[in-house]
């Protein structure tokens, strides 16, 4: 197979057929990464007695708190995007099981911030501390090029499942 395709690729590079193959390879173990960090965060909420929603209030306020930031009501209702009433009942269940509290503004006395308890920081703790850690062995001892390839592919795939193709309506001609 001297002037076949196999002597051309050891010239020329990897063939079409061989980026293809890998590309398709790449895209799978994403599939099944995601795959495994879906069941991963259904066990987390199952675990915590926590619905979807719930379980990012309380993330969203707990990486706020690490910032010293307040959160109101109105900014969670924007993070979801669902209506305020939505809003009221998920932080009402997230009080009710004591993983968050309503404090009053300090210079509005109309106004509220959600904060998450110290009870909720030590279970998410708990709950999630050793996977944290998993992870991050997973990934301490990348070079800096493997860093910078994974970076730069997740940000090409978020920046292709970022963008929505608006499809017209097919009408059907026989209407």
């Amino acid at each position: 197979m001297e002037n076949g395709s196999e002597s051309s690729r050891y010239w020329y590079g990897a063939s079409e057929e061989d980026r293809r193959r890998r590309a398709v390879d790449v895209l799978q173990a994403f599939r099944v990464y995601r795959a495994a960090e879906v069941a991963m965060r259904r066990r987390t909420r199952e675990s915590m007695s926590m619905g979807e929603n719930e379980l990012l209030v309380l993330r969203y306020l707990l990486k706020a708190a690490g910032r010293e930031r307040q959160v109101s009501p109105s900014e969670l209702t924007r993070y979801l995007g669902v209506s305020t009433a939505s809003t009221t009942a998920i932080v009402d269940r997230l009080e009710k099981s004591g993983h968050v509290t309503r404090v009053p503004h300090p210079t509005d006395r109309r106004s509220i911030f959600i904060v998450a308890t110290a009870a909720s920081d030590e279970e998410v703790r708990a709950t999630l501390g050793s996977m944290h850690t998993r992870m991050m062995a997973a990934v301490l001892d990348m070079t800096p090029d493997e860093s910078s390839a994974v970076i730069a592919c997740l940000a090409r795939l978020q920046d292709a499942v970022d963008q929505v193709d608006l499809h017209p309506v097919e009408v059907d001609a026989a209407h």
